[in-house]
């Protein structure tokens, strides 16, 4: 959904959420493993002055404190210290603890990174507060300046609060805006994708050491053939199976090895993990 114009309340808070991403206090509540990506990353890139976390792990604390960032101990210390606040908790949480400190936080550009929390009942964790939310299914590569991510609008974020966002995640690789019924397929394809990425390139390294090359080798051309292959479909703009075809010569070595992957069912089960990913964030 996207944002109604900013009401007479709403037109300072546009432009309060224009000023740019560089200069923006992030805070976190929830400091996750994907948390401490975003985190990370938006440091890195100097996307932000400062951030802020707060967590019921002691041990996750102290792994954001390891990286320079400020911890505190409740959800209302994350908003003042904030002008930005990511929701990073787990689905079935998000409600007890926004419901619980919807007054800290109706001043704030609210992003929710749960999955399956719609921007509906996020809004209404906020209520009586008309409290600016957007959604964004980000993905760990955004730890080193390449996730792919999208998001939707609530009905009381502006266009700058998006235009913010966007600046935020461009900062660790691209974003997309989405209609909010697509965050469940956004989910199962890069929400979850690198999970799949990473096992295909641990198998094809195993499948070099089968081969007989030593371990280290096997994994450096996995990762580089992976890296490479996904860089020719960027730039190139051809069709994968274009590619593909480019590769496998009649009879030869790669539509050999391209028949074993049919006949293990290779598509279906990569278009199974994702619709299965996808249905799963919409039961949480």
């Amino acid at each position: 959904r996207r944002g109604r114009a900013a009401g007479a309340g709403g037109g300072a808070r546009a432009m309060a959420a224009g000023k740019g991403a560089a200069g923006r206090r992030l805070g976190f509540i929830g400091a996750g493993a994907m948390a401490e990506a975003l985190a990370r990353g938006f440091s890195q890139a100097g996307a932000c002055s400062a951030v802020t976390a707060c967590d019921l792990s002691e041990e996750r604390r102290r792994v954001f404190e390891g990286h320079g960032f400020a911890t505190c101990a409740s959800v209302a210390e994350v908003a003042a210290a904030s002008d930005v606040v990511f929701v990073a908790v787990k689905p079935g949480v998000v409600k007890p603890v926004l419901t619980a400190n919807a007054e800290a936080l109706k001043d704030k550009l609210v992003v929710s990174i749960a999955a399956g929390v719609s921007l509906g009942a996020l809004e209404s964790f906020q209520e009586p507060y008309p409290t600016r939310v957007v959604r964004v299914m980000p993905n760990t590569p955004c730890l080193v300046g390449a996730s792919a991510a999208a998001m939707s609008l609530g009905t009381h974020a502006v266009e700058s609060d998006g235009e913010l966002v966007r600046e935020l995640m461009a900062a660790v690789g691209t974003i997309t805006l989405v209609d909010e019924k697509l965050l469940g397929a956004v989910t199962g394809l890069s929400g979850s994708g690198p999970a799949y990425i990473f096992i295909l390139i641990e198998a094809l390294a195993d499948g070099g050491v089968r081969a007989g090359l030593p371990r280290p080798i096997a994994m450096e051309l996995a990762t580089q053939t992976v890296m490479g292959s996904a860089k020719m479909v960027q730039e190139t703009g051809m069709h994968p199976g274009q590619l593909k075809d480019q590769v496998a010569s009649p009879g030869g070595t790669t539509i050999a090895g391209i028949h074993e992957l049919e006949k293990a069912g290779f598509r279906s089960a990569l278009m199974n993990a994702v619709t299965g990913a996808a249905e799963r964030a919409s039961k949480l």
